[in-house]
């Protein structure tokens, strides 16, 4: 119960009609429209005696006026708790903050803005319930997703694997079973998202732009890629490119090695995940990958989801695409579903770095992962017993370097590239193209099938593969068809041009 006094109803009537106060000179004329307001904003206060100047005029049969105010409040939909006392000649009738918005009145529904109270237009309901949580807009109806045209049969055979749906059962039933398709045979944002060739086509800024940059701030950029297939294939794709740019320590037992990236792997996917699947998807802006020398930034715009502060980070979690997460959670995209923050946290702990800062903005989550600083490349690598080898460290300026991914997947330790090859590649490319192309270019030592190589990337979508990765190498003059005239031959493979056995050859390959 909130008491008014004196002192307490001489300061609201200075302060004057806003946001939380409104004046009413006597009756209960409109009172159900701005009860109905200030419970679907913050609450407010209702004084009934006070002139629109501030003037005390007051009211007479307080309980009769009493007995109305409770029936007004009541009648609301849902009904709307009410405190009413008498200061002097005044009524004062407190709105609290409310916990089952919306409220309607008389089957309209009204919120505060500014000092007076407005009805709302459908678009403002519909805006007003998203807001709330109350509906989800992945669990909504695609009308720009056909199945006819949009669900072809390679993404289907993709989602078919990933979410384990049995291969003899047929996609409408398998869709409507896990209600990425409503009972008229529409799909959900959710489904369109999940099955997306191109998942800007039915969300403009649903992709992922990903971008390196020297030093700390956004003056030079040296890579840029943007993603857009679908959204378990950005994940995959945007956690490959991020691996490809972070330095990589190597812990070598004689021919076997393991990989230690310097920021926890696991971690930096559960912030990929949820920057991707608590995403707004209504938003104009799209998600944002950022990697500095100093941090690595995910920035995905919408902010905390309805229901949710940020002293809730790593206590709880309220997906604001409850439908699209748990479908991710099946496909295995997301561990441990709930976890949330507070995983992201220990796995930092346990790896040995500093956890995340999590700014929150009314429009945007900001992930940033503080980098481990290297003064130097270290080799400590005794064939005899178990060593270090570290790639990638950050150079001194002015100084070129090679990440980890230069030495990424190369399985036999008689083929892990030297410190002097480190050094020739270093010298014989650019910062943009030396991780991918060193790459290719040792493992296409041989003629490889498109899939070979995307296997050895580690690349999951094809599309992406072709557009990013495959065609500017062979614009760049690395790579050649092996059969030019019939580029979609079931034969095609890709191998060096002279270019590339040159580049080969300055690396001394054995």
């Amino acid at each position: 119960m909130i008491n008014i006094d004196e002192k307490h109803l001489s300061d609201l009537t200075a302060l004057g009609e806003g946001y939380t106060i409104e004046f009413k000179r006597s009756g209960t004329s409109d009172l159900g429209r701005e009860i109905c307001a200030f419970a679907n904003a913050t609450g407010g206060v209702i004084l009934i005696g006070i002139a629109d100047d501030g003037g005390i005029c007051g009211v007479s049969n307080h309980n009769r006026l009493k007995s109305q105010v409770q029936t007004i409040a009541r009648s609301a939909e849902p009904p709307i708790a009410v405190e009413i006392e008498s200061v002097d000649a005044v009524l004062c009738v407190t709105v609290p903050a409310q916990h089952s918005k919306p409220y309607s009145f008389g089957g309209k529904f009204f919120v505060r803005e500014g000092a007076s109270s407005q009805q709302m237009s459908r678009e403002e309901i519909r805006e007003f319930f998203y807001k709330e949580g109350l509906i989800h807009f992945d669990e909504t109806v695609c009308d720009k997703f056909s199945l006819d045209r949009d669900l072809d049969e390679e993404n289907w055979s993709l989602f078919q694997r990933r979410a384990r749906i049995p291969e003899d059962m047929d996609p409408e039933t398998a869709l409507r079973n896990l209600h990425l398709m409503d009972e008229d045979g529409r799909m959900t944002h959710a489904g369109a998202w999940l099955l997306a060739r191109d998942i800007r086509k039915f969300n403009v800024s649903a992709d992922v732009a990903c971008a390196l940059f020297m030093g700390t701030d956004k003056v030079r950029i040296l890579d840029r890629r943007d993603f857009h297939g679908d959204v378990y294939s950005m994940i995959e794709d945007v956690m490959t490119w991020i691996l490809s740019k972070i330095n990589v320590e190597y812990i070598i037992k004689r021919v076997r090695r393991e990989e230690r990236p310097e920021l926890p792997e696991e971690a930096i996917r559960e912030a990929v995940v949820n920057a991707l699947a608590h995403r707004d998807y209504r938003s104009t802006a799209n998600v944002q990958i950022y990697l500095f020398s100093d941090r690595l930034d995910i920035v995905s715009p919408g902010g905390l989801p309805a229901g949710m502060t940020e002293a809730d980070l790593g206590v709880k979690r309220i997906p604001r695409n409850p439908l699209l997460f748990g479908i991710l959670h099946r496909i295995d995209a997301v561990e441990r579903i709930g976890s949330g923050i507070r995983r992201i946290r220990d796995l930092c702990r346990e790896h040995g770095v500093a956890e995340p800062l999590i700014d929150v903005s009314e429009s945007w989550v900001t992930t940033t992962f503080r980098r481990p600083v290297t003064e130097s490349l270290q080799v400590a690598d005794d064939r005899s017993a178990p060593g270090l080898y570290q790639v990638g460290a950050r150079p001194a300026p002015g100084r070129r370097h090679v990440t980890a991914q230069v030495d990424r997947n190369l399985q036999e330790d008689s083929n892990t590239l030297s410190d002097n090859m480190l050094h020739i590649l270093s010298d014989a490319l650019e910062d943009l193209t030396a991780q991918v192309t060193a790459q290719v270019v040792w493992h296409c030592r041989r003629s490889r099938f498109a899939n070979e190589i995307m296997e050895f990337l580690e690349l999951k979508h094809r599309k992406t593969f072709r557009a990013n990765y495959l065609k500017p190498l062979m614009e760049a003059g690395w790579l050649e068809m092996t059969v030019p005239d019939k580029p979609t031959s079931s034969k095609q493979k890709y191998r060096l041009t002279d270019k590339g056995r040159q580049l080969l050859a300055e690396l001394g390959e054995r």
